[in-house]
């Protein structure tokens, strides 16, 4: 609820459906989690788990403002719950599919990660700071024959919870410790709602390919 840009973005619908709706149906349609969580600080967001039949993590309300990290609040769902790995599937990212879902748990767990990030890969001209990341300023290069950057949409990403909470008891960064993997998705499954446009866009999308 805390969110800034597009405010209460997790309930906007799209195709008449909210956003956290359509993400923890293709979470059950997906077939492969032991257990569904959805995870918020405000008790709105029980009533619309308990309605579609899976749990609810009404987390404190400090981690629920546009201040909060996912660090935070990805450690404060693994102190309580007990589990193996932990997969966050993005109700801001509806374009991402329950195939997206399938290949993404699978590469989780025949990769052997301690995390694993979604990302883009974008095969075009990219600079950090005016300086080029994958070209140089001495030649062009033709698009196709760049090295791919790899953007990450955050989209769906997993952690193993001992690997997690082991970071956060040494004081080090949870997000990244251990052995970090990159699974590609396409541009649709990348594109995440922060804006209306982005919501619009999405809208738009989604009469030409359902999701």
């Amino acid at each position: 609820m805390g969110s800034q840009r597009l405010k209460q973005k997790n309930l906007r619908e799209l195709g008449g459906v909210p956003l956290i709706t359509r993400a923890i149906r293709k979470c059950q349609t997906a077939g492969l989690f032991d257990e569904i969580w959805v995870n918020s600080e405000h008790p709105a967001f029980g009533d619309i788990a308990r309605a579609e039949g899976v749990g609810f993590h009404q987390r404190p309300e400090a981690l629920g403002n546009n201040q909060a990290t996912s660090e935070q609040f990805v450690h404060e769902f693994l102190s309580v719950h007990d589990c193996e790995y932990l997969f966050q599937v993005h109700s801001i990212a509806p374009l991402l599919s329950v195939e997206d879902v399938r290949a993404f748990v699978q590469t989780m767990h025949s990769g052997q990660y301690d995390c694993l990030l979604s990302c883009e890969s974008i095969q075009i001209e990219c600079a950090l700071d005016g300086r080029p990341v994958n070209f140089t300023f001495e030649q062009k290069t033709n698009s196709q024959d760049l090295r791919p950057v790899q953007r990450i949409t955050w989209s769906i990403t997993a952690w193993r919870r001992s690997t997690y909470l082991a970071a956060v008891a040494a004081g080090t960064c949870a997000t990244y410790a251990g052995r970090v993997g990159f699974h590609t998705v396409d541009h649709l499954a990348a594109h995440v709602i922060k804006t209306e446009a982005d919501l619009q866009l999405a809208e738009a999308v989604l009469a030409q390919r359902p999701a």
